[in-house]
């Protein structure tokens, strides 16, 4: 994979011209996982790493920054749910510390881009439509990442899937499209490219990363995991795909409450961030888990996605 920001006509440029990585790659957002030593390690290995301020006090997550701004001098950025109290607090705090670019999601951006703006911050706002893409454009945010169904953590409600949706996306509207869902590897990277976007998103890749900071059960789970191994939770509002276990399938309706009560009293259905265990935490994870073979360090994951393009160089000429 090229140093996308020496070459202004080569896949990848629309977005590493806003993020400043070099590669358009971005560690997808995850809820008290991706935090400052995770988002670093991403930038370090020229990725676009990102903290998600949900879950975060304003005191928390200026701590997090700081503590990667310790820990790298490359560019990295923060996620900000629109929808949630904090969202303009959360703004605010990247404003002040210094970021030049922020990913947004759940609700209209239309709502922060005055303030995103007037700071000076260029915004990416992830979207699951043709319909929300548009209304994101209208908005006046400078990429879009559009997320298929195959994706883990929060999905959209469309039910629509990432090679069915890339497309779409890029035919309707002008501003760059970042592929989000069912991506772990070079082969998802190139199909991205294939369909149009200028950048990938990858989340449960890093889930499994050594800097990642979930508990040890959880990156062996996703490691070995199917490509069935995943649920999908809340259908009806906020949907959220994540790995099967005794609660997850007991909150889904797929087995009897009566036969695995005791087991879930001590931890009824806890996000894997707050307590649990491999069978009483919910854990997010996309379809693609089935693609993670093991844990290894930030770096190692995008020198092989690197290694991977590379491979296919002659296929696509942007890679050379």
């Amino acid at each position: 994979m090229q140093d996308s920001t020496k070459n202004s006509g080569g896949w990848g440029s629309r977005v590493t011209a806003l993020t400043g990585s070099r590669w358009p790659v971005i560690l997808g957002a995850m809820r008290m996982i991706t935090l400052g030593e995770l988002a670093a390690a991403v930038s370090n290995a020229g990725g676009f790493g990102q903290i998600a301020a949900s879950g975060l006090t304003g005191g928390e997550l200026r701590a997090e920054i700081k503590k990667a701004l310790a820990l790298t001098d490359k560019p990295f950025g923060v996620n900000v749910p629109v929808y949630r109290e904090n969202a303009f607090e959360a703004i605010e705090i990247a404003i002040e510390m210094g970021l030049k670019t922020i990913t947004t999601s759940a609700g209209n951006p239309a709502k922060i881009m005055k303030l995103a703006k007037g700071g000076g911050l260029n915004v990416i706002h992830k979207v699951s439509s043709v319909k929300l893409a548009r209304k994101a454009e209208d908005a006046g945010v400078d990429a879009v990442v559009a997320m298929g169904f195959e994706a883990g953590g929060h999905v959209g409600r469309e039910n629509v899937t990432t090679f069915c949706l890339i497309p779409q996306v890029v035919d309707a509207v002008s501003i760059p499209v970042i592929a989000a869902g069912g991506i772990a590897d070079a082969r998802g990277i190139l199909a991205a490219y294939a369909l149009g976007a200028s950048g990938v998103e990858m989340g449960t890749r890093f889930v499994a990363a050594a800097e990642s900071p979930v508990p040890a059960f959880f990156k062996e789970a996703v490691a070995a995991a199917s490509c069935d191994a995943t649920i999908l939770l809340g259908k009806e509002a906020m949907p959220i795909r994540v790995l099967r276990n005794k609660v997850t399938a007991l909150v889904a309706g797929l087995v009897e409450k009566e036969a695995d009560h005791a087991m879930i009293s001590s931890g009824d259905a806890a996000y894997v961030m707050s307590g649990g265990d491999c069978d009483t935490a919910v854990m997010p994870c996309g379809q693609i888990a089935g693609l993670v073979s093991g844990v290894k360090s930030a770096a190692e994951i995008m020198e092989e996605l690197a290694a991977g393009v590379k491979d296919q160089a002659l296929r696509f000429r942007a890679f050379e």
